[in-house]
C-alpha cells in the first residue's frame, strides 16, 4: 500500500519540471512553436497579397506616365499591406483569407470593400483608381483664381501727410522754444 502513493508522485514528477531551467527551455519550445505559426501566418497574408497584387498589373500598366498619383507596393511590417496610394490599402482581415480596401481619411479609416474573392477587390481599386484620376483632371482644370484688382492711389495723398506732419512738427518745435523762454525769465 505504500508503493500506490509513491508511485503517484513519481508520476506527478515525472510530468512536472523539476527545475527552473527545464521549464524555461519548454516555454522557449513553446513560444517557437507560436512564433512559427505567426511567421506562417504572415507568410500566407503575403502570397496572398502578392497574387492581389500580380492581378493588378494590367490596371497600373494602363495608367499614363505623368500620373503619379499611385505608389503601388506591399510593405512587410507587424501588419502586411498593399499600398495603392499614400491613403488607400489593402490589408488581410482577422481570419487572414478575407481582403480589405480600406482608405485613411481625416475622419477614420473606412472600408471600401471587402471580399474572399481577388476579382472584387480588383473592380473596387479600379474603381478608386479612377476616381482619383478624375479629381486630378479636375484640380488640373480647376479655372484660376483672378487677381485682385489694385486701385492706385494718387501720389497726392502722400504729400498732403508729409506736409501736414512738418507743420505739426514746426508747431510743437515753436511750443517748446516759447515754453523755454518763458522759463527763462
Amino acid at each position: 500500500m505504500s508503493e500506490a502513493p509513491n508511485t503517484a508522485s513519481h508520476a506527478a514528477s515525472a510530468t512536472r519540471p523539476i527545475r527552473l531551467r527545464d521549464a524555461l527551455r519548454q516555454a522557449r519550445i513553446e513560444a517557437a512553436d507560436r512564433t512559427g505559426v505567426v511567421v506562417d501566418l504572415r507568410d500566407a497574408e503575403m502570397a496572398r497579397l502578392e497574387i492581389l497584387n500580380e492581378a493588378l498589373d494590367p490596371l497600373f500598366a494602363q495608367i499614363p506616365d505623368p500620373v503619379d498619383l499611385f505608389d503601388r507596393g506591399i510593405s512587410q511590417g507587424d501588419t502586411p499591406r498593399l499600398w495603392i496610394d499614400v491613403v488607400a490599402h489593402v490589408v488581410m482581415g482577422r481570419d487572414k483569407r478575407i481582403y480589405r480596401f480600406v482608405q485613411d481619411t481625416r475622419f477614420g479609416r473606412i472600408v471600401i470593400a471587402e471580399s474572399h474573392a481577388v476579382a472584387v477587390i480588383v473592380d473596387a481599386v479600379t474603381d478608386y483608381v479612377a476616381r482619383r484620376m478624375i479629381e486630378r483632371e479636375h484640380a488640373l482644370v480647376a479655372t484660376p483664381v483672378p487677381e485682385p484688382a489694385v486701385i492706385e492711389k494718387p501720389r497726392r495723398s502722400g504729400f498732403w501727410i508729409f506736409a501736414l506732419g512738418f507743420f505739426v512738427g514746426a508747431a510743437a518745435l515753436f511750443g517748446l522754444a516759447l515754453l523755454a523762454a518763458l522759463r527763462s525769465l
